[in-house]
């Protein structure tokens, strides 16, 4: 917080800076004649009629009374890691895209519209990296219109928390009633450790360009499997990782220097006997033999063991990206 030369904290924000990361101090409550105070960091999203909306990193927003205020500035990005691999957000949101691509897309200015038949909502929702080139209502009619007539939902997806993501467009979407169903974290960290992790049971698994179908089974969200498969194998270069009787099973898509993995999945009867890492090992060694040295994933926010594992295989959080649908 900024602290005058006299000792006291200081608003040094105003309605001018909607759209930068700020830090604020707010009074919460009066305890025993005495105020508590509550911080919050993030992107000013918007300050009308005396209430400021703060989007925080995890996209969560918060509303915060001009009145209640007693400190606030603006703040720099967050420091560029110092270990592991650097990215911009644009760069891996271009790399996850070709690791997952849709059946069909369609440009709208700089957004990019995908549809894969329902299956799954990265290849169902709009990547807005950009600018639509028409106004934003204009755009979103385009985009509802685009989902319906493929009989889909309309979905955008949004990234917070990191330098160049789009906190203001959430907040522009969640004012037109649009909905935030899912939120996953973008993970990443360097391939070499994760190739030299001691899994045993890495030597056992068994690496295929195609998914078979005791990997589809596993895998557990296909209603088509020829859909399936024909989605998944595409990608700069895809790889498909199984343990025998299908007790786990991952996906790998090496592209320059970044591995992406995916759907890594354990049988229940078979969790907490490291074979999520033993796939990932394999995964990571043959990307490794290809020349990559990035690594990336996405787990979504609600998976309660991902990450302890990712942790572990020291993946730290890049940003988080968060699927809004538009209101029924």
């Amino acid at each position: 917080m900024e602290i005058t030369a006299g000792g006291l904290l200081e608003v040094r924000i105003t309605p001018a800076d909607v759209g930068k990361r700020v830090s604020v101090r707010r009074v919460e409550t009066m305890v025993s004649g005495s105020p508590e105070f509550t911080d919050t960091v993030g992107v000013l999203t918007s300050w009308d009629q005396g209430v400021l909306l703060i989007t925080k990193k995890d996209g969560r927003s918060v509303r915060i009374s001009e009145s209640s205020l007693v400190a606030g500035k603006i703040v720099p990005a967050a420091p560029a890691r110092r270990r592991g691999p650097a990215a911009s957000f644009e760069e891996l949101s271009r790399v996850a895209a070709r690791a997952w691509q849709p059946l069909e897309s369609e440009r709208l200015g700089d957004w990019t519209l995908r549809a894969a038949a329902g299956f799954t909502r990265r290849a169902n929702s709009v990547l807005p990296l950009g600018d639509p080139g028409i106004p934003l209502d204009d755009a979103l009619a385009r985009v509802t219109s685009w989902y319906a007539q493929r009989s889909l939902p309309a979905y955008v997806q949004v990234a917070t928390g990191a330098a160049g993501t789009q906190e203001m467009l959430g907040a522009e979407l969640e004012r037109r009633g649009w909905v935030n169903e899912v939120s996953a974290e973008v993970r990443i960290g360097a391939l070499a450790p994760v190739g030299d992790v001691d899994a045993p049971a890495a030597e056992a698994v068994r690496l295929t360009r195609v998914p078979d179908e005791e990997w589809l089974a596993r895998y557990g969200k296909v209603s088509d499997p020829d859909l399936a498969r024909r989605m998944l194998v595409e990608g700069p270069s895809v790889w498909f990782a199984a343990l025998p009787g299908g007790r786990a099973i991952g996906r790998c898509v090496v592209d320059g220097r970044w591995a992406g993995f995916a759907a890594v999945t354990v049988d229940p009867a078979h969790r907490r006997e490291g074979l999520a890492t033993a796939v990932m090992a394999a995964l990571a060694r043959r990307a490794l033999e290809e020349g990559a040295s990035a690594a990336w994933l996405q787990v979504e926010t609600d998976n309660p063991g991902a990450p302890a594992l990712y942790d572990g295989l020291g993946f730290a959080r890049h940003h988080t990206y968060h699927h809004y649908r538009a209101a029924s």
